[in-house]
């Protein structure tokens, strides 16, 4: 099943975050980087392709209010690195963009959404193609829960407990028009 068959059968219950919890959220989530990495001066961010890039740019922007700093926000593409690349008929490939050195870097994996852990594997993996960072850092949205690797986020906005039949959609205004997080199922029928 496509990714828009799927959205068209995607049955909203209810919402759990609005654009203001959002954004506390992601403002928690600057201060915890900083924080634990004792500043932003050896800081980068890198967004998993698509919404993880986005707010990897908020969280950026975020940090720079904070601190006065700009730092690094490169876009990772992880299409190449996923384990399940066979059974994708047509694969979407779009472009990594990371303009900066990481070696040695403290890198801050962002994404949308953490649920079986895969994405984050592939992104891993992804990453280290480009060199050697000092740490790896992940910092998720959401955490809905059902991890198959043993991964855990450094940073998380919310934790979202969800069955495996439920699902979680992050809107996001750059490609959504809205921001809102909302839970709901999926009907194959």
């Amino acid at each position: 099943m496509g990714n828009e068959e799927r959205k068209s059968k995607f049955k909203e219950k209810n919402e759990v975050l609005d654009a203001a919890t959002i954004q506390r959220a992601l403002t928690r989530i600057a201060h915890e980087i900083l924080e634990r990495n004792k500043g932003a001066s050896n800081l980068c961010l890198v967004g998993i392709r698509t919404r993880g890039i986005f707010l990897a740019h908020r969280i950026a922007q975020k940090i720079k209010e904070i601190e006065g700093i700009e730092i690094p926000v490169g876009e990772l593409d992880i299409t190449f690195y996923r384990d399940d690349l066979s059974n994708l008929l047509q694969p979407e490939v779009y472009k990594t963009e990371i303009p900066f050195d990481i070696n040695q870097k403290d890198i801050v994996l962002v994404d949308d959404v953490l649920f079986t852990g895969r994405t984050t594997r592939a992104a891993m993996d992804a990453l280290i193609d480009f060199g050697r960072p000092a740490t790896i850092q992940l910092a998720v949205l959401i955490d809905r829960g059902h991890r198959e690797l043993p991964l855990r986020p450094d940073y998380v906005g919310k934790n979202i407990p969800t069955s495996k039949k439920e699902e979680i959609k992050v809107y996001l205004k750059e490609v959504d028009e809205k921001d809102s997080v909302v839970i709901g199922e999926v009907n194959l029928k």
